[in-house]
């Protein structure tokens, strides 16, 4: 990374964004110029990088002249519409929204997964949906030695994964219970404080959210799988920071138990958490601010000889999130595969 570059944070001020901006200078990825672009209430705005305090900017379609890389975490709708600009002006937009992820010819990277994709990019790469990432990276390293046939998850999804005021609304709901008044909710549906309900987003006519769906495709175009049977169950947990998931492997014969945490405890971007004397197992405390997913609880399904039992804690807004989105734009520039092929 000898080569430097000049990189946009479209959504800086969002939960995402200033994650983004603390894992660029964490990782000491080579930025020469440093952008940070959200809505014009944000504008004037500063954040700190590198010692130095950056103004927020509007966006415009000025922003993105001379721009390499575009770390794109404002929502669907933004990225849509300024998308074309960006890849325009010649730079690749890394989107961690869901506009692009099922568009066929943009690549969704997990680099431990699927860092080959990336390469093909015309501009444009979709980072994937937090609880697909790290399923993805939790149980890769099983489906590379012995495919997975069918994938039932259920997800314990914490506030983190609707933002900033999703977070700050627990908080405030928690305090009011305790003081015996009645939570109001405002950022999510229902009251999630003390409380858990299904995910929130959209159902369809087939009775799954799209949050559900999500991990449904979003692991099929990963692991170049289109036929992989995968069915979720999401949920809002009252969890601050960190995705929880229980899963459910079902392979064509038996998984050796002590062969599964052996490439778990060896795989890039996992840490194996076990101590079965303790009952003590991955939780979102111990996930949160970790980039590592965090597996364990790895045991024979009693139910299904062919079939694994697999708990997993990891922080959304890292792995789940801007880490994944900055670790695609590291292999960008390892890879020399920076410039875009051709316009979207």
């Amino acid at each position: 990374m000898s080569q430097s570059y000049r990189v946009a944070i479209l959504g800086a001020t969002g939960a995402v964004g200033t994650e983004l901006l603390t894992l660029l200078e964490e990782r000491q990825f080579p930025v020469s110029e440093l952008k940070l672009l959200a809505s014009a209430r944000s504008a004037g705005l500063t954040l700190s990088f590198r010692g130095q305090d950056i103004p927020v900017e509007a966006v415009s379609e000025d922003s993105f002249k001379g721009v390499d890389i575009v770390l794109a975490s404002a929502g669907a709708s933004i990225s849509k519409a300024w998308v074309d600009r960006i890849v325009a002006a010649g730079a690749v937009m890394i989107d961690n929204s869901s506009a692009f992820r099922m568009v066929p010819e943009v690549p969704l990277v997990v680099p431990e997964v699927n860092p080959e994709a990336a390469k093909e990019h015309k501009g444009v790469i979709a980072n994937p949906n937090c609880t697909t990432i790290l399923m993805s990276v939790a149980i890769y390293p099983l489906h590379q030695v012995q495919p997975i046939r069918r994938i039932v998850a259920a997800t314990y999804q914490s506030a983190s994964g609707a933002g900033a005021r999703a977070m700050e609304e627990v908080k405030v709901q928690s305090q009011a219970i305790l003081n015996g008044e009645s939570p109001t909710p405002e950022v999510l549906p229902y009251p999630l404080a003390f409380n858990l309900f299904p995910h929130n987003s959209k159902l369809g006519d087939n009775g799954y959210c799209e949050e559900e769906m999500k991990m449904v495709n979003e692991t099929r175009k990963i692991f170049g799988e289109p036929d992989l049977r995968v069915t979720a169950t999401c949920v809002r947990v009252p969890v601050l920071r960190a995705h929880s998931e229980a899963l459910n492997l079902e392979f064509d014969r038996p998984f050796d138990v002590a062969k599964a945490r052996e490439l778990v405890q060896q795989a890039p971007g996992v840490e194996l958490v076990e101590d079965w004397e303790k009952n003590y197992f991955p939780m979102p405390m111990d996930a949160s601010g970790k980039d590592d997913v965090l597996v364990g609880r790895i045991r024979q399904d009693i139910s299904h000889p062919n079939s694994l039992e697999v708990w997993l804690c990891g922080d959304q807004i890292r792995k789940g999130a801007a880490l994944n989105a900055v670790q695609i734009a590291e292999l960008l520039v390892q890879k020399s595969w920076l410039k875009p092929a051709v316009a979207v």
